[in-house]
């Protein structure tokens, strides 16, 4: 048979920085997020359009520093969030609101006062927000910026064989061929397509092959 039949197996998605791929979309942002003992200010805000891998990315980088992990509007234990290492994520979705402004300018300053390195993630510069409140501005403008591009050819395909293989799925060079062309490139749209592939195949008991990815492709076309 041609192609791969389908097993009900755990997905386990690997973050280990060994299991995070680099190529010319992510290698300067990659850098300067390994560098965090040199951080100026002990804080980096990552920025990059929606699907460029900046969870990801920040992910990465909790798991190998123990950081937690907060959305920007929902930093409600700013002193308990402040004992470690952070990752705060999204902060472009709180420009003027005033009030989630505050409390992440009380975490910066918090995470300042307590010498914990931060990272921020944001859609946009800090320069290019409409923050409602001058001192977050200011805060963030004067942080350090590492920039993620869009997904190129080589961080796309490797994007597709590690959320597959992450789910005990090895592709064939055919049908990895027949899928990259096709697929949106942002971190979203492929794991979608890695979720809804590997559900559907146990659900409907069809093989991972061509004729499973087109119908999926043909559904995230229509949506």
């Amino acid at each position: 048979m041609s192609e791969q039949l389908t097993f009900s197996l755990p997905a386990k998605e690997a973050l280990g920085r060994e299991d995070y791929f680099v190529s010319g979309a992510n290698a300067l942002a990659v850098a300067a997020v390994e560098n965090w003992l040199n951080w100026p200010l002990n804080k980096l805000v990552l920025v990059g359009p929606t699907g460029s891998g900046k969870t990801h990315l920040a992910m990465v980088w909790a798991h190998e520093t123990g950081a937690r992990i907060a959305r920007a509007d929902a930093l409600d234990d700013p002193v308990a969030l402040a004992q470690g290492p952070l990752v705060i994520e999204d902060l472009h979705l709180i420009a003027g609101d005033r009030t989630a402004e505050t409390q992440a300018f009380h975490m910066h300053n918090l995470m300042q006062e307590a010498g914990q390195p931060m990272l921020v993630t944001s859609a946009r510069a800090p320069a290019r927000i409409e923050f409602a409140l001058p001192d977050l501005r200011s805060r963030m403008e004067g942080t350090s910026i590492a920039t993620l591009e869009a997904l190129d050819d080589a961080l796309l395909m490797a994007l597709v064989m590690k959320m597959f293989s992450d789910r005990q799925i090895a592709l064939k060079p055919d049908l990895l061929n027949y899928i990259l062309p096709r697929l949106p490139r942002s971190f979203d749209a492929v794991r979608g397509f890695v979720e809804t592939m590997d559900a559907r195949a146990l659900a409907e008991k069809r093989p991972i092959g061509k004729g499973l990815a087109r119908d999926v492709l043909a559904e995230i076309a229509r949506e």
